[in-house]
């Protein structure tokens, strides 16, 4: 449905051009994070259609004979659990990525770009320049990122291993603590043993 209705829209599009009133209608097309949205709710859509309620009922039909009115519930639940696990983790991947951002940035060179007779970027014809010039920067981020991970890592670690140190000191004084009462029991009990003996000799 949603695709259906972008492309009656770039027909109409095209149609205002060859009258004279493109620049409106061009300016009123949906932005690409307007389209992602669409694609996204669109596939959430479909997931819902291919699980329908009635292959759920299939798969759980001695049940739902039991249980109609609570299989129904539990399934609506299903669905409505699973859409919003699909939708947060979807905005989570458009958080870290921002991807709205690059959206609307792309939507901005692209209505920058309209004007042009030449692309803005075209190859050097060196495929090793054209790569890096693209792979770079990506790799320069990337490695800024697992930099900072592993500094995260790094510090997790040194606090873990500072905790293991305190644990070993902590088992050191008590070792230490029982073996000197047990030394002293020790002690105790030979001081004991000397004292009865002393009693014992006269007899």
């Amino acid at each position: 449905m949603a695709a259906a209705g972008g492309d009656g829209g770039a027909a109409v599009a095209g149609d205002g051009g060859a009258d004279g009133g493109g620049g409106p209608a061009l300016s009123a097309a949906p932005g690409r994070a307007q389209v992602f949205t669409t694609v996204v709710d669109t596939f959430l859509e479909k997931l819902v259609a291919a699980g329908s309620y009635q292959r759920f009922v299939n798969c759980y039909r001695c049940f739902y004979k039991l249980q109609p009115q609570l299989t129904r519930s539990i399934y609506d639940q299903f669905v409505s659990q699973l859409q919003a696990s699909i939708k947060e983790e979807i905005q989570e991947v458009k958080n870290e990525g921002n991807l709205e951002g690059l959206f609307s940035s792309l939507d901005k060179v692209v209505e920058e770009a309209k004007d042009r007779e030449e692309p803005a970027w075209r190859p050097s014809g060196i495929p090793e320049d054209d790569v890096r010039s693209a792979m770079v920067p990506y790799f320069l981020k990337h490695r800024s990122y697992l930099r900072r991970v592993l500094r995260e890592k790094e510090e997790e670690n040194r606090k873990v291993a500072e905790s293991v140190l305190m644990g070993r000191d902590r088992i050191a004084e008590l070792q230490q603590l029982i073996q000197a009462r047990q030394q002293a029991w020790q002690a105790i009990s030979k001081e004991q043993r000397e004292l009865v003996m002393t009693f014992q000799e006269p007899q």
